[in-house]
């Protein structure tokens, strides 16, 4: 397992924290967790789902201690400042909204998940591993106007998932990250 996704994953961490080392410890501390889970036994039917679960979690944990450590040093020198206003959280974990955004990539993950198997395939190497159109049209053998045509099909799919969500009134503004298309191809 090990060696089958590290690159795979590295390169989506590296996307996602902009970093090169604090990608590498990531993907480190995700596999280190991963084995341990594999290690007690427990079965695991998905392990690359779980390796990437693990990982989006260590980043959402780094996300919220750096959060909390540019809070704090902000106000550290302000005795004024109330104790009650930096220990807050940002709007992102507040229940409510952590509960819609929930729901929306809920709903974004159903609407991948009805997309054919090649469409679903090329969508998520492009978007979710962070592949070009290119290297997913060589992964998968086929054109690189074919995977745009699932790209599409997928950002179509996407977009329609959201507009549906809208008309319920459970959309958030960070529902629309998913959906935003990407430069360069």
């Amino acid at each position: 397992m090990v060696a089958h996704y590290y690159r795979e994953l590295l390169r989506f961490l590296q996307g996602t924290v902009r970093d090169r080392d604090t990608a590498a410890d990531l993907a480190q501390e995700s596999y280190a967790r991963v084995l341990a889970v594999q290690e007690s036994g427990e079965p695991i039917a998905e392990p690359r789902a779980l390796l990437y679960r693990t990982a989006r979690n260590l980043v959402i944990d780094q996300y919220r201690r750096s959060e909390v450590r540019g809070t704090y040093a902000a106000t550290e020198g302000d005795a004024a400042t109330d104790a009650a206003d930096w220990t807050a959280g940002p709007e992102a974990l507040e229940p409510e909204v952590a509960a819609m955004s929930s729901q929306t990539v809920d709903a974004l993950l159903a609407a991948i998940g009805e997309l054919p198997l090649r469409c679903r395939e090329a969508f998520i190497l492009h978007k979710f591993d962070g592949l070009s159109q290119a290297e997913v049209a060589r992964q998968m053998g086929i054109s690189v106007t074919m995977v745009e045509r699932h790209i599409k099909l997928g950002m179509q799919a996407c977009r329609a998932r959201q507009e549906q969500m809208q008309g319920s009134g459970t959309s958030t503004p960070a529902s629309t990250a998913m959906a935003a298309p990407r430069s360069g191809r």
